[in-house]
């Protein structure tokens, strides 16, 4: 599987035929340096934790140049299509849905989720997690925006993830020492990606404490490029 971080909390997931995007917020993302048509070429599928700006971001349009599913909660969903998207695969904390080449799992995250529409919040249902499982593929658990909680080891029982998208720039979700605890004591991944840092200055600028708080872990920590894909097997 190939990975690729694009800044915040976007990635890119690419395997067999898949290609995931994940959180595709790139226009007005300060942190996103790359090519956004390359970024989001070939695109079959769009996964979205939770219904913020910063997540959803360019979901509507790459929908609609791609044709790529969207896959997220349901009231999400419902508020997607009223904007135009129609290739939508509605679910809900805790249910699974089958893409064919993978499965996708939404699961419990402790934030919020709305977006403003006329000064008016309009609420989106919950937010979430995402669990990307695939034969012979690592199995991913993007965290989405969220606290440690203690049902993460749940998730860790349930879906033993390979791989670890963690938010750490702290004002908005854990900060980088809770989420270093979170990884230590609830899971054993083969890597851990942290995102959710370095595009807003009031979110930490680096993932360098994470790093530290991380150190002897025996987890592989990857900080990557923005834009460059990483292998995980």
């Amino acid at each position: 599987m190939r990975i690729t971080w694009f800044g915040h909390s976007a990635f890119r997931l690419d395997f067999g035929s898949s290609h995931v995007l994940i959180d595709p917020f790139f226009t007005g993302n300060p942190a996103f340096e790359g090519d956004r048509a390359q970024a989001v070429a070939g695109a079959t599928h769009i996964l979205v934790t939770h219904g913020h700006g910063d997540h959803v971001g360019d979901t509507v349009e790459i929908a609609g140049e791609t044709g790529a599913k969207v896959v997220t909660n349901y009231d999400l969903c419902m508020w997607l299509g009223s904007k135009g998207v129609s290739a939508l695969d509605p679910m809900n904390t805790g249910g699974t849905t089958d893409q064919g080449e993978f499965r996708v799992t939404l699961v419990r995250a402790d934030h919020s989720a709305g977006m403003s529409e006329a000064g008016v919040t309009v609420p989106l249902g919950l937010p979430n997690g995402i669990v990307v499982r695939a034969p012979g593929e690592p199995t991913v658990y993007h965290m989405g925006d969220t606290d440690i909680f203690g049902d993460m080891a749940l998730i860790q029982e349930l879906y033993r993830p390979d791989v670890l998208m963690v938010p750490i720039g702290d004002r908005f979700t854990m900060g980088a020492e809770t989420a270093a605890l979170a990884v230590r004591r609830f899971f054993s991944p083969k890597a851990v990606f942290p995102c959710h840092y370095g595009s807003f200055p009031i979110i930490d600028p680096s993932a360098d404490a994470f790093v530290a708080a991380m150190d002897g872990s025996g987890v592989q920590v990857v900080v990557p490029n923005k834009g460059t894909a990483v292998t995980i097997g």
